[in-house]
């Protein structure tokens, strides 16, 4: 019997009722979260925070909070109040754009329209970055090029693989030395 009971199915079926009856949603009045489904801010709107998995964020209007976007791209042509941070995707300021504090992007490209506000640092971690002359970073600019990342990682690869070769080839020749 108690070998019946605790069966892996049963577990596992136990185990995700213990976690559908003990969580709980989450809620904020204009906060955005999607996974999947690309998220739209039209120009007479405003959001709280606006959170995206693997979809992208095109905002018209107005975001009061933080703008995070995993694996998407980021489209504003409103304003964002606070930080809008990318990783692994693009953001695009269109023109007369603004982002009130921090504009972060890990592994992609930010592409800045003519009379673009960033209110504190811009952050280009691995990708590149293509400003108007007449966008304006309120502190520090940096940026990291795609290169500082990808030809340490390929040296370090191609080391690797030439040992394993190398390796592979001597023990082939000892095999076939016995022969």
């Amino acid at each position: 019997m108690l070998r019946r009971l605790f069966r892996p199915e049963f577990v596992a079926c136990l185990f995700a009722l213990l976690i559908l009856t003990t969580c709980t949603t989450a809620r904020a009045d204009e906060d955005i979260v999607h996974f999947g489904n690309s998220i739209h801010v039209s120009k007479d709107t405003t959001a709280g925070d606006v959170v995206c998995f693997f979809c992208s964020v095109h905002i018209d209007g107005k975001v009061n909070g933080d703008t995070v976007v995993f694996f998407g791209d980021v489209d504003l042509e409103g304003s964002s109040k606070h930080d809008v941070v990318n990783f692994f995707g693009s953001v695009h300021a269109g023109n007369n754009s603004s982002i009130g504090e921090d504009l972060v992007n890990f592994f992609g490209s930010v592409r800045l329209g003519e009379n673009v506000s960033v209110g504190s640092n811009l952050v280009v971690m691995f990708g590149g970055l293509q400003a108007a002359q007449s966008a304006s970073v309120g502190e520090d600019r940096v940026l990291f090029p795609a290169w500082i990342f990808w030809v340490p990682f390929v040296a370090i690869f191609g080391g690797i693989s030439i040992l394993v070769s190398e390796y592979r080839a001597y023990q082939r020749r000892r095999l076939l030395r016995g022969y």
